[in-house]
């Protein structure tokens, strides 16, 4: 005999459930809600309070030429510092200098991350100092190593002189490297991938460490060789850690800013300017903080369709 009652609980139970946020688990009770939310918060205040708030006062900043003299008239001009921005042939040209440095430094990183991170992952002896050797600088200042590459890269006794001339013979004389954009933009780079080897050679340590052995040794029984189970059973498991390294580096080059402050300063004549230098030179050498405040957006925009175009393609690419 069926209870009256049966139908209309279900009801209530569905209605119920249908109420609840998708991510909050099945049996959750108010309590635990209660709980996280307490919890997320607090940081989620200093984030808005640290973050939020002084990004949307930089957004309404760079819509109005803003003068730091207090009291002085600072009159809304809508889009016209971004119109500015796109029109300044100074700035057109960061933006080529970070794309170059993304596209030589990304890549780089990458391919060789991976090579490192599959000679540690095998029986290398001595493998835990050479993890720490190659991770070594990642965890040094911005500021020191930017100071010791134009050391290398400026001196005419430098190593940077000794390996081009006196090794290979690519110059007859010592070159200066800064005194030219792209030889600016070599040593500028040359940093950024010795900084950034030993980052992805760690990420991608860990993804080839979670990769089950029993699939390395079942490709090994068929015949597969080292080569064979790296390209057809490594590379296929660690697809998405390649794809998160890849956006974050992407990101990363499009804000490269202290080694080209410290190193060449953006000469000669804004040759080697990327877009965070000039900002911070508009901003806080010429005082034009509404100019300033653009560039920033306008990186910020640009950074975004890039990285949306990689997550969107990073996504179809695993599905196929």
């Amino acid at each position: 005999m069926t209870t009256p009652t049966a139908a209309p609980l279900t009801g209530a139970r569905r209605s119920a459930t249908s109420r609840r946020p998708r991510f909050v688990a099945a049996g959750t009770g108010r309590r635990e809600i209660l709980a996280a939310y307490v919890f997320v918060v607090p940081g989620f205040a200093l984030y808005a309070l640290v973050m939020l708030y002084p990004a949307v006062q930089t957004l309404l900043l760079s819509l109005r030429d803003w003068k730091i003299t207090p009291g002085a008239d600072s009159p809304w001009v809508g889009l016209d510092n971004y119109i500015r921005a796109f029109a300044d042939p100074v700035f057109l040209n960061s933006l080529v200098n970070a794309v170059v440095y993304t596209i030589v430094t990304v890549p780089l990183q990458i391919v060789i991350g991976l090579f490192l991170a599959a000679l540690l992952d095998g029986k290398l002896p001595g493998r835990v100092a050479f993890r720490v050797l190659f991770y070594l600088p990642v965890v040094t200042s911005w500021v020191v190593v930017s100071l010791l590459f134009q050391y290398i890269f400026s001196s005419n006794d430098g190593l940077a002189n000794f390996i081009a001339v006196d090794t290979l013979h690519l110059a007859d004389a010592n070159i200066n490297w800064f005194q030219g954009r792209w030889t600016g933009m070599l040593a500028i780079c040359a940093l950024g991938v010795w900084k950034g080897i030993g980052w992805s050679m760690i990420i991608f340590l860990a993804a080839l460490t979670a990769v089950p052995r029993e699939l390395h040794e079942a490709a090994a029984i068929d015949g597969a060789g080292t080569l064979a189970r790296f390209r057809y059973v490594s590379l296929p498991a660690i697809r998405a850690a390649l794809s998160v390294v890849a956006i974050l580096l992407v990101i990363g080059g499009f804000n490269v800013f202290i080694s080209v402050l410290l190193m060449s300063g953006g000469g000669p004549g804004n040759q080697t300017q990327v877009p965070l230098t000039y900002m911070y030179d508009q901003a806080f050498k010429f005082l034009n903080f509404g100019y300033g405040s653009a560039i920033s957006f306008s990186l910020t925009a640009l950074v975004l369709v890039v990285a949306a175009i990689q997550y969107w393609w990073t996504r179809r690419t695993m599905r196929s």
